[in-house]
């Protein structure tokens, strides 16, 4: 009995065997003739060099050359070597989003010498917690929009469109946004029902595309507005003009991301590249703009602001000078100022990496024309643009902005790894694909907990370091709060490159004037639409 389960046990093993070498010599046939084909290929091509000089290994550089960016990132950069956000400010966001311990040890790994850097200057005798005091609320449209937005929260998600990131991750922000208290930006991709569904306050963008807000010829339709300024969780619409990654050019989304449910929200076609204007049809002048402004105002009661990212800056002179020559109901309620190093999911490189000014230039320089002009209690001031770290948003409060939003920070909190594949349908983390396989992988209910703990970590440092600088809260911090680096490596004042400015004479007294005419008409400006605001 034994010796035949012995045999039968043998002849199993010679039979795999057999078989198995059998394979083997199959697939080294099929490899062999494989290879003979790639070469025949390689030689007879006449497109790439290296693989005609060296066929078959020519084929490694290609290889090499993708895997190299994956490489690069786990293996020999520093910490603080990496672009567009290095090791360093990504793993901030991931312990933040994580609400684990976010302290370092032994030392700072950044240098303290390099031009254009800010160094935040401690009080002696810094603010005590017994002494601390909430962040105030800031008000946006008061007195001019029926419906103005109050929000104490300093740390906003920036416009993302739902097509070029995916569902679960507009349902996640959407969740930890509620949750935390802050507002989402839809995007210039129209309002989807993710957006809404968890409750949170709600910035409609409109783009050059006009996408969801569209009549059938691509322009503005007001009754499409009127419908989404129903909604109630749509607090503010911001007028998209231009984006700081991509100032000039539309936004682009490749038609392999144009589902039926995207082209349906967005009013476009199934399958096709969703390429929108590089600029609004309809807006040609300051004067377009401040009509523009007035006009959605008066369909939506909600205040109405723009994005613009910041180049040539003559037009904030004519745009100031315009607000007081036809009244400060024509004014912006807020602007948000995007910076030229923004994120985008597809940008030309050329546009990307050359054109429009940095935030660190763009926000003083706008601030202070406000000042000016006397307009900076008016029109509220959101930055925009590689800010998802305590400093950065710190230091937007000490030049003057209101508000800070970060788009790619809450990517890193949904567990973006930077893999750079946003403008492709292939985001490894479900972030900015439409693959059901891909998408698995993010949990909405799991990664909104993120968003909400990265945000609130995130506004909580900003005040560890407003009472660093002996101010009681976040918004109390101010220009004289900041020292940036010289061309020598050392710390001057940042009121030394950008002075406190005061309103001009003339302005002072033109606005105190105007802003009492303002008061008194506000009920007429939105009597026709008491109906709609009501049914809102």
């Amino acid at each position: 009995m034994f010796a035949t389960t012995l045999d039968k046990l043998n002849n199993i093993a010679n039979a795999i065997v057999g078989y198995g070498a059998l394979v083997f010599l199959l697939a080294l046939a099929v490899g062999i003739v494989y290879l003979a084909y790639l070469y025949i290929a390689d030689i007879t091509q006449t497109q790439h060099a290296i693989r005609r000089n060296y066929p078959i290994i020519g084929r490694f550089r290609y290889i090499f050359e993708h895997l190299g960016e994956f490489f690069r990132q786990y293996f020999f950069a520093m910490d603080r070597e990496e672009l567009p956000f290095n090791r360093s400010q990504r793993s901030w966001v991931y312990r933040a989003a994580k609400n684990i311990d976010t302290t370092v040890a032994f030392g700072s790994t950044r240098p303290l010498n390099q031009n254009n850097d800010v160094l935040f200057m401690n009080c002696f005798f810094p603010t005590l917690s017994q002494d601390a005091v909430p962040t105030h609320a800031v008000t946006i449209g008061e007195g001019f929009a029926k419906h103005p937005y109050t929000s104490s929260a300093i740390f906003h998600i920036s416009g993302m469109s739902f097509g070029a990131i995916s569902k679960p991750a507009i349902r996640a922000l959407s969740a930890g946004a509620k949750e935390a208290g802050i507002w989402l930006n839809t995007g210039e991709g129209g309002l989807s029902p993710y957006h809404l569904e968890a409750g949170c306050d709600i910035v409609f963008q409109i783009g050059t595309a006009k996408y969801g807000v569209r009549d059938a010829d691509g322009h503005l339709s007001d009754d499409k507005l009127r419908d989404i300024a129903r909604h109630p969780q749509v607090r503010m619409i911001e007028i998209k003009l231009s984006q700081g990654a991509k100032p000039g050019k539309g936004g682009i989304l490749p038609g392999g991301k144009v589902t039926a449910e995207v082209a349906n929200i967005r009013g476009i076609e199934i399958g096709k590249d969703s390429i929108s204007p590089n600029g609004h049809t309809d807006i040609h002048s300051i004067d377009n703009l401040l009509d523009m402004i007035v006009r959605i105002r008066n369909i939506t009661g909600k205040p109405v602001g723009f994005k613009a990212v910041v180049g040539f800056s003559e037009w904030l002179d004519e745009m100031c000078e315009a607000i007081h020559l036809r009244g400060q109901k024509y004014a912006p309620d807020f602007i948000t100022i995007d910076s030229a190093d923004g994120g985008t999911g597809a940008a030309p490189q050329s546009l990307m990496d050359y054109v429009g000014l940095p935030i660190r230039r763009s926000l003083p320089l706008v601030v202070d024309k406000l000042c000016e002009y006397n307009l900076r209690k008016r029109i509220k001031v959101i930055a925009s643009g590689k800010m998802i770290n305590p400093a950065e948003a710190a230091w937007a409060l000490c030049v003057g902005a209101d508000f800070i939003v970060s788009a790619r920070g809450f990517m890193f909190a949904l567990g973006c790894i930077q893999a750079l594949q946003c403008n492709k349908n292939t985001c490894p983390t479900g972030i900015t694909t439409h693959d059901p396989e891909l998408q698995r992988g993010l949990v909405p209910e799991n990664k909104a907990t993120r968003v909400k703990n990265y945000a609130l970590n995130l506004m909580h440092e900003v005040g560890v370091i407003a009472h660093s600088c002996g101010v009681k809260e976040a918004r109390g911090l101010q220009r004289k709060h900041v020292y940036l680096i010289d061309n020598s490596g050392s710390p001057e004042p940042l009121t030394n490159r950008y002075p406190e400015r005061t309103p001009k004479p003339e302005y002072l007294i033109a606005s105190t004037a105007d802003e009492h005419h303002s008061a008194a008409t506000i009920p007429a400006l939105h009597s026709a639409n008491d109906t709609d605001i009501r049914q809102a």
